[in-house]
């Protein structure tokens, strides 16, 4: 989806408006301070729907944004791969076709290979330990937020954003790995989460977000993991009869700027952009748990669909083939320090 702003004033209507957005931005401290009064138009593209928690984030950041910069920040939100998808949006950014992004970490592979810690299994236990694993100050956050890699390639971090914790999808009863042996599940681009899937027995196979439902519907693949939000919002429920509640593993999403454009920028809307991302991912995760609650209701409710809770003993015959063999596997491309600090958090 495509959302613009068109702004037409003329007569006294502008210089009314422009001595409003005055006294406005002396007032709020917030934009107006420079004199600047260039407009700025960022694009923000995604892969999910506008209902998923990243969309409704999306959406919110858009809308105070303008508000914020009085209108000289014009933000165009592209929802569900309707203007960049999985497999060009990374290269989009970092020429500034598009300026603003919240691809989840595994897409970062091959630009920042310390991100693929947060494809780790068993890296949260639930939504509730995110903002104190992932805290700034802790190894996780800071490679996250203050990662080189991704200031080389053009592009600063904003903050994480959560979709969800994620669940084992297929038309079979999954209550064990060995449930799992010799199937094929769709996974995102990422050696972390290959090296999970088949630890479980089971083969990987990288397919594009907006590719899903049609592979599962044509049988090229027979399940997968994601969130509840994703999995209901692309109706991968109707061709999945079972969904193993599992919590293994974490999607997020980091938010991500172009630096040419954010340079290009007068201070006071930098740091008005910077706040409002901020608050944004507050916003985000606030709404996650409420939106995977809600969507988890409505797969139960369209019937085609039997979600298995696994239990305590089942989720740890899982975890306990992949904690921490994955994670030594994985050492020397996360980081040392890293490892050693999740590690340490789980003995």
């Amino acid at each position: 989806m495509k959302r613009t702003r068109l702004h037409m004033l003329t007569g006294v209507a502008v210089v009314t408006a422009l001595s409003l957005a005055a006294c406005s931005g002396a007032r709020s401290g917030e934009a107006g301070a420079t004199g600047d009064s260039k407009t700025y138009t960022l694009k923000f593209s995604h892969v999910t729907t506008d209902s998923t928690p990243k969309g409704k984030a999306a959406l919110w950041f858009e809308k105070e944004l303008e508000k914020r910069s009085n209108g000289r920040i014009n933000v165009e939100v592209y929802s569900n791969s309707s203007l960049y998808g999985d497999k060009d949006e990374m290269q989009a950014i970092q020429q500034n076709s598009v300026q603003m992004l919240a691809p989840a970490s595994a897409k970062f592979t091959t630009v920042a290979p310390a991100l693929q810690v947060l494809d780790l299994p068993f890296l949260f236990d639930g939504p509730e330990d995110i903002p104190t694993v992932a805290a700034p100050d802790t190894e996780v956050g800071k490679a996250i937020f203050s990662n080189k890699d991704l200031e080389s390639k053009h592009m600063k971090v904003l903050g994480l954003w959560d979709s969800g914790m994620k669940q084992i999808h297929s038309n079979n009863l999954t209550q064990s790995p060995a449930d799992m042996k010799g199937k094929k599940y769709r996974i995102q681009p990422s050696d972390v989460l290959k090296s999970q899937i088949e630890a479980w027995g089971g083969h990987a196979e990288a397919i594009a977000f907006s590719e899903v439902y049609s592979a599962l519907q044509q049988g090229v693949i027979d399940g997968g993991e994601n969130t509840y939000s994703n999995i209901e919002s692309q109706k991968m429920h109707t061709v999945q009869s079972n969904i193993a509640e599992s919590n293994h593993g974490y999607i997020g999403y980091i938010g991500v700027v172009n630096t040419e454009f954010f340079n290009s920028m007068p201070k006071d809307l930098q740091d008005i952009l910077v706040k409002v991302a901020d608050e944004a991912s507050t916003y985000n995760r606030e709404n996650a748990v409420a939106v995977n609650d809600a969507s988890k209701k409505a797969i139960e409710a369209a019937g085609k669909t039997k979600i298995n809770v696994l239990t305590p003993e089942q989720r740890d015959a899982f975890k306990k083939i992949v904690v921490p063999s994955i994670y030594e596997q994985y050492r020397k491309v996360v980081g040392d320090s890293i490892i050693d600090e999740l590690l340490a958090k789980k003995s």
